[in-house]
């Protein structure tokens, strides 16, 4: 995610034709309270008892646990969100204020779009984050009862304020992405991307959807009916405009006459199919009765890291690649290139795929230890991640070489 906000920082303004957004200033603050989070957090790790409460610092554990650690996240998350908050923002501001002779707002590249509806997905859900963090922080040390069930507080609550923030978040980290591919392969198709408009409108529905579906993390909290029948349909409705979405990147290759530097396609064309493995999964798990049974088992882990964590690489690799060629000249051999996409969706099918298998045993994520019979897709994903982290090795030697 920090990684995306520098690839906004350089790519937002020259997309609208400008030199530097419009408070550089603004910028370094943001800059400057990066590693202040950053290192808050890290330290949590270090201190005699530490935090224990899982990422998600679900009360009543983050809230009776007496160590600092979970106050030091805490406050290194506030860090976090005001320097994200501050770039914001920013984009927000540049958008609006700049004005470049022969700016037409229909021209606009979806990667332009795609941080400012970014920036407006950070400013609606941050504060509600902050605030539920404060509430941990008072029901910590001045007694207040917001999650404490004893006391007329509800656990439940938190999950709801925390989930509003967290899903959001997931589209907060990969919009950029989809701006970055839908550059790459306009630029090196070397045609306009199909279906510009459409690819504008699919994202900005994907951006409202996705602050409407938090419940689907919430299945098994004791949901209603009701509810739980709403939030499968919005769920399930996000795969519409990402749909349109494939559609318009596998389009725009398909017509194009000559392409240019096949290695960085094919990395994006990576992207495309990891995407859709992920969002296919992703509609069985929208589905609230499916969820109950497959709930916090290796099937969401295999999931989400095929949306998430293999788009965003790969979409920052393909951003490494373009910009090293366009500020440094560097040109990649497209052979090295084409002998590591291969090896690299295998070592990414090995790791995350038999994790769908696993799921459905059901196996569930977080524990320490496993029965026999889930040994087999184990051992495979061991060999999987094996092989990315030589082939992470070998991408950093080709990249600085």
């Amino acid at each position: 995610f920090f990684f995306f906000i520098c690839v906004e920082v350089y790519l937002f303004p020259v997309t609208l034709g400008s030199c530097d957004v419009v408070y550089p200033r603004v910028n370094l603050y943001s800059l400057l309270l990066q590693p202040i989070g950053f290192g808050l957090v890290v330290s949590s790790v270090f201190l005699e008892v530490g935090n224990g409460t899982g990422w998600t610092l679900y009360p009543p554990l983050s809230t009776s646990i007496a160590s600092a650690g979970i106050d030091f996240i805490i406050f290194g998350l506030l860090s976090a969100g005001i320097a994200s908050t501050l770039s914001s923002v920013n984009f927000i501001t540049t958008f609006t204020s700049i004005k470049v002779i022969g700016f037409v707002i229909d021209r606009i590249l979806p990667i332009a779009w795609s941080i400012v509806l970014t920036s407006f997905l950070l400013l609606l859900s941050l504060p509600v984050v902050t605030a539920v963090f404060l509430m941990v922080f008072f029901d910590r040390h001045y007694n207040t009862m917001f999650f404490e069930s004893s006391n007329s507080g509800d656990p439940v609550l938190y999950q709801h304020l925390f989930w509003f923030f967290g899903h959001p978040e997931v589209y907060i980290m990969i919009l950029p992405g989809f701006g970055v591919i839908s550059l790459m392969l306009s630029t090196f198709a070397t045609k306009e991307m199909f279906g510009n408009q459409t690819m504008i409108l699919a994202m900005g529905s994907i951006a409202l959807l996705g602050c409407l579906v938090w419940g689907h993390h919430m299945y098994t909290s004791g949901l209603e009916a009701d509810t739980r029948g709403y939030f499968t349909t919005v769920t399930i409705l996000i795969s519409l405009p990402t749909g349109n979405k494939v559609f318009n990147w596998v389009t725009t290759l398909q017509g194009a006459t000559t392409v240019r530097n096949i290695g960085v396609v094919v990395f994006g064309f990576l992207f495309v199919i990891n995407f859709v493995i992920g969002g296919t999964t992703g509609v069985v798990l929208g589905n609230a009765g499916v969820d109950i049974a497959l709930h916090d088992t290796v099937y969401v882990v295999g999931h989400f890291h095929f949306v998430l964590s293999i788009g965003a690489i790969t979409s920052l690799l393909c951003y490494i690649m373009y910009i090293q060629r366009m500020l440094y000249g560097v040109i990649f051999k497209n052979k090295v290139i084409l002998i590591m996409a291969p090896i690299f969706m295998s070592a990414v099918m090995c790791t995350f795929f038999p994790m769908h298998f696993a799921g459905f045993a059901p196996f569930p994520r977080r524990i320490p230890d496993y029965p026999d019979g889930i040994w087999g897709w184990n051992f495979i994903c061991t060999i999987g991640a094996t092989m990315m982290l030589i082939l992470k090795f070998a991408i950093i030697m080709a990249i600085s070489l």
